[in-house]
């Protein structure tokens, strides 16, 4: 670890465990590194890095002014092969190209399968890029290079059995993600992997009871304790229990004491849109979430988190703030994004953010068959634009309803029959079946004209 004194170097190893575990104390060490060690490679690469993990735009752009006052103080020479890589990574991220920051990462642990921090870093591009394959792969290519006896190797289980979720393969991620969680019960990442298996079959009261037993472990002082919260509300929701599902958002998901961060922001969208769907009553939490989106002022720099903003807008009846964003990222696009085609959120942007934010504005307007027509393109596509399979099926089920609303029987028919092949105990596709069987069963007996 070149210019990482001894203490530097303890408090890397802290920050690196305080990172895999989700730890709010990883900004402190990260820091502490470098108060040890000024110069240090390492220290400055695990900085950059917290500063993307957030998709936040306004610490991205400090990290990338603090890494290139680095870069411009230690010149890539003076580090070794490994830790240029990791510079190299860090550098495209910063420069907005996150898919070439992965496949840096993938070559790195091709020659260091047991780097943790390029596997973990690595995963998390491959979450935020929406690649299913590469979330399996990644940690899966380097997990038989670890010692099972290694501190981190429950971690990686949890890691992997995320990606074999993803990819498809529930009951082998189920596995997995138990077994990470027998090693470390606090392995939130774990618990999350379970949870998601979980969630595409379809066994909510499975999720409920697995999330009540280790309460303790997964609900507090982390950064994942939201998000997993959100998962909470998912399964509870199926159960009907739709003010219990408020009460989840009230106390956990959205609240006085909420940061606004961009992450827990769109998982409070993304539950209230689900809600939205089902036509529920959610007061006036739409109006606050709306202002909180507003307050942030963001950039075009992550489109999954444009599409929550967006959702936002519209369920508190602000359309005009839903367009408003809408054409600040088209001209984004046409100024910015066009000089720059390394940049990852110019397609994320053009190919599925905008299309996605115009049909939720079309959906909230009921212009139902305009949604139905921009969304319908785009549903096997999804994935290029980050998020997680349970995350994106807001979108799926808003083109679901979108086909009942408009009456386009066969296609809501098409997709609601692929949904309960799927998920066969899942309510809500059960549900959306008999209203599809009792709208066509209308069509069948209403008089003909003339």
């Amino acid at each position: 670890m070149t210019y990482t004194d001894a203490d530097g170097a303890r408090h890397y190893e802290n920050a690196l465990d305080h990172l895999l575990f989700f730890r709010e104390e990883v900004a402190a060490e990260a820091r502490a590194v470098l108060d040890a060690s000024p110069r240090s490679a390492m220290g400055h690469v695990f900085g950059a890095y917290l500063g993307l993990l957030g998709t936040e735009e306004r610490d991205a752009a400090e990290a990338a002014t603090a890494f290139e006052a680095y870069r411009a103080d230690v010149h890539a020479a003076e580090l070794t092969p490994r830790e240029r890589m990791h510079v190299e990574a860090a550098s495209r991220w910063l420069d907005g190209d996150m898919h070439a920051a992965g496949r840096v990462l993938a070559e790195l642990v091709v020659a260091h399968p047991k780097d943790a921090l390029a596997l973990a870093v690595g995963h998390q591009i491959d979450f935020f890029t929406g690649n299913a394959v590469l979330l399996r792969d990644r940690i899966g290519g380097a997990l038989s290079a670890w010692d099972t006896d290694d501190p981190h190797y429950g971690l990686l289980q949890g890691m992997y059995a995320f990606g074999l979720e993803e990819a498809g393969h529930y009951t082998p991620a189920e596995h997995a993600g138990l077994a990470s969680v027998e090693r470390n019960a606090r392995d939130v990442w774990g618990i999350h992997a379970v949870v998601h298996a979980y969630e595409m079959q379809g066994r909510y009261e499975d999720g409920i009871r697995f999330l009540d037993a280790r309460a303790d472990d997964w609900s507090t002082d982390n950064y994942l304790h939201v998000h997993n919260w959100w998962h909470y509300a998912l399964y509870v929701m199926e159960t009907g229990r739709t003010d219990k599902v408020l009460a989840v958002y009230d106390t956990a998901v959205r609240h006085d004491g909420s940061a606004d961060a961009a992450m827990e922001l769109l998982d409070a969208a993304s539950l209230l849109w689900r809600l939205h769907l089902a036509g529920t009553d959610t007061g006036d939490r739409w109006a606050d979430l709306a202002d909180a989106w507003a307050r942030r002022s963001d950039g075009a720099y992550y489109a999954f988190n444009d599409v929550h903003a967006v959702m936002a807008h519209v369920g508190a009846g602000r359309v005009s703030d839903a367009e408003r964003l809408i054409r600040d990222r088209e001209a984004w696009l046409r100024d910015a994004g066009s000089g720059r085609p390394g940049l990852s959120n110019v397609p994320m942007t053009a190919e599925i953010g905008l299309p996605v934010c115009r049909a939720l504005v079309a959906y909230g307007q009921r212009r139902h068959a305009d949604a139905v027509d921009l969304l319908l393109p785009l549903r096997h596509r999804l994935h290029t634009f980050g998020g997680s399979h349970a995350q994106r099926d807001a979108v799926q089920k808003t083109l679901v309803e979108s086909a009942l609303h408009a009456g386009r029987h066969d296609l809501a028919r098409t997709l609601l029959s692929e949904r309960v092949n799927l998920r066969p105990r899942c309510p809500y596709d059960q549900d959306a079946w008999a209203r599809l069987a009792k709208a066509t069963r209308a069509v069948r007996t209403s008089p003909s004209p003339g």
